[in-house]
Formats: C-alpha cells, sequence, structure tokens
C-alpha cells in the first residue's frame, strides 16, 4: 500500500449534496435499500492533520444532524475516524475506523458489535478524483471472508457563491 499522507482527504473540503442509499435491515439478508440525501461540509482540523464533515441526513423518519473526525498518524501514516451521532450525543464513540489510501482508493477497518454479535466493518472511499466521490460501508459477521455492504453515498459539491 502506498503511504497515506495528510492530504488524502482535500478531495473532500467543501459544500456537498449527499445521495444515500441504505439497506433497511443489516445482515438479515435484506435486499430493500432506502434512498434519501442530505448534506455535508467538510474542513480541515488540527493543522491540517485531521478533518470533520458536519452532516445532516435527511431520512424518511426525520433529519438528523453527525459529524466524522478524521485524524492523521504522522507516525504510522494511517487514518482515524471516528462517526458522532446527534441523536445519541452521550453514547461512548465506537472504536475508530483505521487505515489509509492506495491509489486514491481509501481503505479502513474496524471491529465492532452489531446486534450484539461481533462484526468487522469496513469504509471504502473510491472516485475521489472525480467530481463525485463515494463512500460505502460494509458489515463482516465471519471476520472478513464474505461482506454485505449495507450504506452507500455519493457526494456531489455544491457550488461556492462568491
Amino acid at each position: 500500500m502506498d503511504q497515506s499522507t495528510q492530504n488524502d482527504f482535500d478531495f473532500l473540503f467543501g459544500r456537498w449534496r449527499v445521495h444515500h442509499r441504505r439497506l433497511r435491515e443489516r445482515l438479515a439478508g435484506s435486499d430493500e435499500w432506502q434512498e434519501f440525501d442530505g448534506t455535508s461540509v467538510a474542513q480541515p482540523i488540527l493543522g491540517g492533520l485531521g478533518n470533520v464533515d458536519d452532516n445532516v441526513l435527511n431520512l424518511p423518519a426525520g433529519a438528523y444532524r453527525a459529524a466524522t473526525f478524521r485524524a492523521f498518524d504522522e507516525r504510522t501514516k494511517q487514518w482515524s475516524i471516528w462517526w458522532l451521532d446527534a441523536r445519541h450525543p452521550h453514547a461512548p464513540l465506537d472504536p475508530p475506523m483505521v487505515g489509509g489510501f492506495d491509489r486514491g482508493v481509501g481503505t479502513f477497518y474496524a471491529d465492532e458489535t452489531f446486534n450484539g454479535q461481533p462484526v468487522r466493518v469496513r469504509f471504502l472511499w473510491t472516485e475521489t478524483q472525480t467530481a463525485s466521490p463515494r463512500w460505502e460501508q460494509a458489515f463482516s459477521p465471519d471476520g472478513g471472508k464474505t461482506w454485505e455492504v449495507n450504506w452507500a453515498m455519493t457526494f456531489v459539491r455544491v457550488a461556492e457563491v462568491p
């Protein structure tokens, strides 16, 4: 894998319209998808060694806000990613997703628990060098042998008003 840099997420800085596609039920054999839109605004923090995005997710059941925090470790050349959901502001943060980029594709993993069972979680960032980057989340109940993609987002940049 190529060495990640603190500039890997620079493509994400700015304002975005986001189209979400999410499985209604995860790890349940479901093929029913829920689609909705949202917005995201991303900016650097920590002198460029991190970034944050502020998100509005317009779920059919009601909108909510969430934030993603990312920090780059100059020593390991890896990123850590955390998600903060405004619907549960006092919940402990999940373990960070950890990984990096290789030729414009970001791959990140964490071990978590879903519905009481351990799962491996994977984030993929693709098409990061285009006008419509994509993100997807997948769960693996078998340690990474098989993956179920359960959420995908496509970003479209919102023109900045001078």
